[in-house]
């Protein structure tokens, strides 16, 4: 420690050298204390500090440049003083600006040029509409003789690649932002690719921060703010994100400034949230009806008078709004392909309200299974996907995700996928939910990826759905072909009504459900028997007694059907014991992570699709105890949940081993008693 206290900084030079580079390039940069633009100076002085506060994020300089093209990116420097403070970076290569409990790591961030770097482009993630930004560290020392040796670290830091930041190259002074070069640094900008395994890696990491920073939000709000019940959190979330999404060009992001806490009629901090909402709404050209319940729902929380009454200056809604802005703007913003909001949902829910039975009902498909739902139904960019107890969407936001990424896989036209793109969007997704609370988070999930909301419906899907488009092409029945379902296990049959409804108004295509398995060995058998007489049973699957850990400790199955073709008593069903899926799982409430891969869990959840379509031939990690082909009467309906019968006829083999034990054991009985003979003898 004393060591490094006798280096002394030489950050005035390293500035010194770097700022006369960019002088020398002529481009307008600003130092530490200059303004730059409002909307930038304003995003560093809203995040937290490098120190962990509020505020004072200065970059030791900034300049704001643009391509051929027009588009703007904030570049952001940081300059240290010292040989080993360039970069600090994790055991993945990456930016470490995370401690292991996953909070900020401002000793990072404070002592590294480039974590402070990312650190500051990260606020301008969070709190600008600038996707794209340049993140700059460097740093440097002086030799023996007094020459300077510097080293830069340039980092790309956007929306794509989730905040994390990428290495754009190696570089030894800053002619790359130079006019006559900065294109081509662009170029090779654009041209940065990170794999899907590297994404998969930074979208988990994300996703924990989600969940905390959901838990802190929810806690905060519970305890410090009074009078706001479980619906109204959930409605004051929605509004919150809405009005910060923004249309560019269009309708502009609401800033926690644009809530001046007046108290005059039509200026309250409530009617300008619903203002924005409902230009916002009028942009994404939702149909009139639609656009009116959601707005009727919000006003019911947003335009109370405790909630806007101004206490100190301030209401509770500006004091609310902007708590959920601050924690959890940079995570949509970043446009993760996530279920929010179902995290949302069941953050909001764990903390009172419901009953436990009730809270069986609502609890949220983890995203890793809800994937699986949708390849074990094959959904493909083609699809027409419907799920009738919705939820917050999750299995919708899942397909969504499988059939864009398949689009993607597919297209040679940019122009063609993006129509394609708005198609699945808008025509090819249907959901349905019943609980108001619940139905709007479901929307506010949708709008946030991108808006397939267009046909999530308000209806009883059992009552009042006569299966066709809910808006747009409401005289023409909603051609599904495929089926995702996770639903409420106190509906009859625990939920098979919901299949047998389902199914019925298919012709053809796949459906994969998650079920309370009772509904296959006997809780639900006349709606079983009915559903065969119809559609065929391709797979029993079941899952791991802790799969709803915290919420619900019920043993599920997954069942596959293929649509609209009766199942015969020769069909071979596929039975696999899925108790193994390769996650550990506990359920503390400070564990930073409580989903650990301990066990190939990603590769055991592809090989239960691939058997599940192809059959035991695809059998790598499971054995034949895990997997089983065997047959159901149909006209049982309680035999769904078989497992591998166990042979207890001997083999060859165990007669072998038989004769082989006892041999061994009549030798050494015998030698056992020569030695005891000898001994007698020896007296």
């Amino acid at each position: 420690m004393n060591a490094k206290k006798s280096v002394q900084s030489i950050e005035p030079n390293i500035a010194d050298l770097a700022n006369g580079w960019l002088k020398t390039y002529k481009l307008n940069y600003k130092l530490e204390q200059e303004p730059l633009n409002s909307e930038i100076d304003k995003a560093l002085n809203d995040y937290h500090s490098k120190n962990g506060g509020v505020g004072g994020n200065r970059p030791d300089a900034k300049i704001l440049l643009q391509d051929k093209n027009l588009a703007y990116f904030p570049i952001l420097i940081e300059y240290k003083g010292y040989k080993d403070k360039l970069v600090k970076l994790d055991t993945d290569g990456q930016v470490e600006n995370r401690t292991a409990k996953n909070e900020p790591n401002f000793k990072n961030i404070n002592s590294f040029a480039v974590n402070g770097a990312v650190h500051y482009a990260n606020a301008l993630l969070h709190h600008t509409s600038y996707t794209d930004i340049i993140a700059i560290g460097m740093t440097g020392h002086k030799d023996e003789s007094g020459k300077i040796h510097h080293q830069i670290g340039v980092y790309y830091v956007s929306k794509n690649n989730l905040g994390a930041g990428q290495k754009i190259d190696e570089y030894t002074d800053f002619s790359f932002l130079a006019p006559e070069n900065f294109d081509a640094f662009i170029e090779k900008v654009k041209a940065l690719q990170l794999s899907q395994k590297e994404i998969d890696k930074l979208k988990e990491q994300r996703e924990k921060e989600i969940d905390q920073s959901l838990q802190r939000l929810n806690n905060d709000i519970y305890q410090n703010e009074k009078g706001l019940g479980e619906n109204d959190r959930v409605y004051l979330v929605a509004a919150a994100i809405i009005a910060t999404l923004g249309i560019p060009g269009k309708v502009p992001v609401l800033e926690k400034s644009d809530l001046k806490s007046q108290s005059f009629t039509n200026g309250r901090d409530g009617d300008i949230l619903i203002n924005r909402i409902t230009a916002f709404l009028d942009e994404k050209n939702l149909p009139k009806e639609k656009k009116d319940l959601i707005i009727r729902t919000l006003s019911n929380t947003l335009l109370t008078e405790n909630i806007n009454k101004v206490v100190n200056g301030e209401s509770q809604l500006k004091r609310v709004f902007g708590k959920i802005v601050d924690d959890l703007g940079i995570y949509y913003k970043i446009g993760l392909t996530t279920d929010f909001t179902g995290k949302l949902f069941n953050e909001m829910y764990g903390w009172l309200g419901f009953t436990q039975d009730k809270l069986n009902d609502v609890v949220l498909t983890p995203s890793y299974v809800a994937t699986l739902l949708v390849k074990l139904a094959r959904v493909n960019q083609n699809s027409f996907v419907w799920d009738f107890a919705t939820g917050s969407a999750g299995l919708l936001v899942a397909a969504m995700n499988e059939m864009l990424i398949d689009a993607k896989n597919n297209s040679t036209s940019p122009q063609e996928l993006a129509q394609k793109e708005i198609k699945i969007k808008s025509e090819q997704l249907l959901g349905l939910e019943l609980l108001s609370s619940v139905y709007m988070l479901a929307i506010l999930n949708m709008i946030l990826m991108g808006d397939g909301s267009s046909n999530i419906l308000n209806l009883d899907s059992l009552k009042d759905f006569d299966g066709k488009y809910g808006f747009g092409k409401t005289d023409s029945p909603f051609p599904a072909d495929a089926f995702i379902l996770n639903p409420p296990y106190s509906a009859l049959g625990n939920g098979m009504n919901f299949v047998e409804k389902a199914l019925g108004m298919m012709n053809k295509g796949y459906a994969a459900i998650i079920i309370q398995n009772s509904a296959g060995s006997g809780k639900a058998v006349d709606y079983c028997k009915r559903i065969l007489k119809k559609h065929t049973l391709l797979a029993s699957i079941k899952m791991p007694i802790d799969l709803f850990i915290g919420k619900a400790s019920v043993q599920t199955n997954i069942y596959v059907f293929k649509v609209n073709e009766e199942h015969h008593k020769d069909e071979v069903v596929k039975f696999i014991d899925f108790s193994n899926d390769g996650y550990t799982r506990t359920n503390r409430k400070k564990a930073s992570n409580n989903l650990k891969d301990t066990d190939q869990a990603r590769e055991r959840y592809e090989e239960v699709v691939n058997l599940v379509r192809f059959g035991k031939g695809k059998l790598k990690i499971f054995t034949e105890k895990e997997y089983y082909e065997g047959h159901i009467d149909p006209t049982n309906g309680a035999d769904w949940n078989q497992s591998a019968p166990i042979d207890t006829k001997p083999t060859l083999q165990d007669f072998k081993k038989t004769v082989s034990d006892y041999l061994a054991w009549e030798i050494s009985t015998l030698i056992k008693q020569e030695n005891l003979v000898e001994e007698d003898l020896g007296k």
